[in-house]
């Protein structure tokens, strides 16, 4: 049986709906916690839940969280938000990228993780496969102790490198996905070293069609794209809304270059909404509801003044694709 695991429960993929493929909601980064980069620290549950309801009025009724346990998960305000507001939110086991683990880990997680100071010293002294178990009970049994399990297992790199602790939480993903069926997901930085990472995944018999890249409008490079997609992966262009990466003509320019490869069924649209500056009921930002509420129709103009079936396209998009890339399949 396939299904797709939600905070709230197993469902059936159909019921997923209009879908956010990658976003943040509450976390309260330990890395940026102790730099003190308040903008990155997403701590008001309020705020957060009003977003998400600007969303919902909007027709969206699905929101991935992937927020790993190293970038400071609530579990618990984001369960909350999801019973609410009755907005469908997938969670995500796993890691994210290097640089953040310097941090130290916060008490309430030693129980669970044991006794090291930072992430770092306790992924160096933990074996791929003791990783693995971790991501697996998350998955299974739920994360940092609560009842709400994961729906997805994540990793991450640097930009232009892969780190020895990097590489290990990546082969730690990849057998947890083995066991679970979990979808996967990949934080690569600005967009890179995804065909790096595609090799590792291989080592690891991974099925490629089981992934998503996440941020490759970082990387607006068609080949690049082309590259990927060839594997059978799924492509997240999450950063829409950040104008200071690229223009939205660039995302949407190379969003239609994978249409006419005959990628269209690979394609996942999301902002990584992640600073309280992006926020409308934090900062005045454009919030969740830029997506559907501005760029989907500026997306359905554009792409419909040049020949495509816009409504199709929007529909795979944010409904048909995300309900095949976030099931497991058993």
């Amino acid at each position: 049986m396939s299904f797709i695991r939600t905070f709230k429960r197993d469902m059936n993929p159909e019921e997923l709906g209009v879908t956010y493929s990658h976003e943040h909601i509450v976390c309260r980064p330990p890395y940026w916690v102790e730099k003190g980069q308040d903008d990155l620290i997403l701590d008001n549950t309020a705020a957060s839940l009003k977003e998400v309801m600007d969303f919902k009025e909007l027709g969206g009724e699905s929101i991935v969280d992937a927020t790993a346990v190293d970038y400071g998960r609530d579990i618990r305000s984001v369960a909350a938000i999801s019973n609410e507001t009755g907005v469908n939110i997938i969670g995500t086991a796993g890691f994210n990228k290097g640089f953040l683990w310097s941090a130290k880990i916060p008490d309430h997680l030693k129980y669970v993780i044991g006794a090291h100071e930072t992430y770092d010293q306790w992924i160096e002294a933990t074996s791929v496969d003791k990783l693995a178990d971790f991501v697996i009970s998350e998955v299974e049994e739920g994360m940092e102790g609560t009842g709400f399990k994961a729906g997805q297992v994540k990793f991450g790199t640097g930009y232009n490198r892969i780190s020895p602790l990097e590489e290990k939480t990546l082969r730690a993903v990849a057998r947890a996905h083995h066991q679970t069926k979990a979808p996967m997901h990949s934080h690569t930085e600005a967009g890179t070293m995804a065909l790096e990472q595609i090799q590792l995944l291989k080592e690891e018999d991974v099925d490629l069609s089981s992934m998503s890249f996440g941020h490759m409008d970082r990387n607006l490079d068609p080949f690049y794209h082309n590259k990927v997609a060839e594997t059978g992966a799924f492509l997240s262009f999450d950063g829409i809304s950040k104008i200071k990466y690229a223009p939205e003509s660039e995302r949407i320019r190379c969003i239609l270059a994978l249409v006419d490869k005959g990628f269209e069924d690979q394609i996942l649209v999301s902002g990584d909404t992640a600073r309280k500056s992006y926020f409308r009921h934090y900062a005045h930002g454009l919030g969740f509801q830029n997506i559907l509420g501005g760029w989907v129709p500026r997306f359905k103009e554009e792409a419909k003044q040049n020949g495509y079936d816009e409504e199709r396209l929007v529909r795979k998009f944010f409904i048909d694709n995300p309900k095949r890339c976030f099931t497991f399949k058993k």
